[in-house]
């Protein structure tokens, strides 16, 4: 069990989560995620939320230690909430004019037959740039999420049994049920990793003995007294600095979330609330109903229905299906974990494309490296890292290309 740091320094001891009433169940407990309604594949875990300006001066709290606090987020009961919140993610990507999120999500490109208004490409736009959102929950079957842009506005709407997309600026709707695949996570869960609960309860789970976990004082996000707890990695070779979560005082949600690169400089995940209100939204919320002329998709008609109760699509498989990540083995451990899975590609990166050469212009984005395993190419952002190799093994993580290169001769 993982060792959680006390910030008590005059006795210097640690706390295990079973010494703290909160077993390993527990802790996953916390994955009761605050707005639940898509998925946005692979890049998904990266995106976060800008936070909140602080108040000047930092709050009186009474004193808590790491594990309690921890219990506390674990514990948090809240289903209803409303408030107003800003992106902003720094994955250092290449600028290749909007290209690099439909690569990410797999979207379908203009004039083909997907919906703007699908979730699943929609919100891939939170991968990069600063945006503003307004969300608001009431309770496991009601949430919207609204993304809002210049002069037009995309809202998510998961209201019992249905789920609504809806694009204002090409009056596109995209429909589908809490049941489909395209509504739900991997672990069965509708989610949108995209509030600094969402982001905390995936650090979380990442909380073992290589991990160092403090309480670093107090602060006010949007208003609100809160605790700020400190995830630290012990390990070198993680391209993860430090993971800062704002803990509300009161009702143990996380109100502010900030990643920040071992590498230095701006955060990479930076996510809190501007406002916030834990008052119940107007049941008018979540009322939708698709406007006169819009364009409406279902999403069986995309392929995000189900056949025997299993998801018929895996979106785990990012752009090119790369082989379902269920398929795949990890090296290593702790914050230096790498995924190995096999692309089914052999030849390493596509050489021709109708446009000409693809792979050459693949190539020109990453870094050549070879090892043991033979020879391939890195792909780096601030986080996450990439190696394709030539045989068409693919080795992913948040470690360094050095740490990736290991890997590769490791697991070879």
């Amino acid at each position: 069990m993982a060792p959680y740091e006390s910030d008590d320094s005059t006795n210097g001891t640690t706390t295990t989560a079973a010494e703290a009433g909160e077993p390993r169940s527990g802790r996953r407990a916390a994955a009761r995620y605050v707005v639940p309604v898509a998925v946005v594949g692979v890049a998904a875990a990266t995106i976060g939320l800008v936070p909140a300006l602080a108040s000047s001066g930092d709050p009186d709290l009474p004193k808590i230690t790491a594990a309690q606090l921890i219990n506390k987020i674990a514990k948090s009961d809240v289903e209803q909430l409303s408030g107003t919140v800003k992106i902003t993610t720094d994955l250092g990507l290449p600028d290749l004019g909007g290209l690099e999120s439909g690569l990410l999500s797999g979207a379908t490109q203009p004039g083909g037959d997907g919906s703007a208004a699908d979730p699943s490409a929609k919100l891939t736009e939170l991968a990069a740039g600063t945006h503003t959102l307004r969300v608001a929950a009431d309770g496991p079957d009601r949430q919207k999420l609204s993304l809002l842009e210049n002069a037009a506005e995309y809202s998510l709407i998961h209201d019992g049994k249905d789920v609504w997309g809806y694009d204002s600026k090409s009056n596109e709707v995209y429909h589908s049920t809490a049941d489909d695949s395209a509504a739900k996570g991997r672990d069965g869960e509708d989610h949108v990793p995209a509030t600094p609960k969402d982001l905390t309860d995936e650090a979380l789970k990442s909380v073992d003995d290589t991990t160092s976990v403090t309480v670093d004082g107090t602060m006010q996000v949007a208003g609100r007294d809160a605790y700020k707890l400190l995830i630290t990695p012990k390990q070198s070779g993680t391209t993860v600095g430090a993971i800062t979560v704002a803990v509300d005082a009161k009702t143990g949600l996380p109100l502010k979330f900030t990643l920040t690169p071992a590498g230095g400089g701006a955060a990479v995940v930076d996510a809190g609330f501007t406002q916030v209100s834990f008052a119940r939204p107007a049941a008018s919320t979540f009322d939708f109903t698709p406007p006169k002329g819009a364009k409406v998709t279902e999403g069986d008609d995309l392929g995000h229905g189900r056949e025997n109760g299993k998801p018929e699509e895996d979106l785990s498989k990012g752009a090119d299906g790369l082989g379902g990540l269920e398929d795949h083995k990890v090296i290593g451990e702790g914050w230096n974990s790498v995924a190995v899975f096999d692309s089914g590609s052999k030849g390493g990166l596509p050489s021709e494309s109708a446009d000409g050469d693809l792979g050459g212009f693949l190539g020109s984005l990453g870094d050549k490296v070879s090892g043991k395993f033979g020879s391939g190419t890195v792909f780096s952002t601030r986080l996450v890292n990439a190696l394709v190799t030539d045989d068409g093994k693919v080795y992913v993580g948040a470690v360094t290309k050095d740490a990736l290169v290991k890997a590769a001769d490791t697991g070879r």
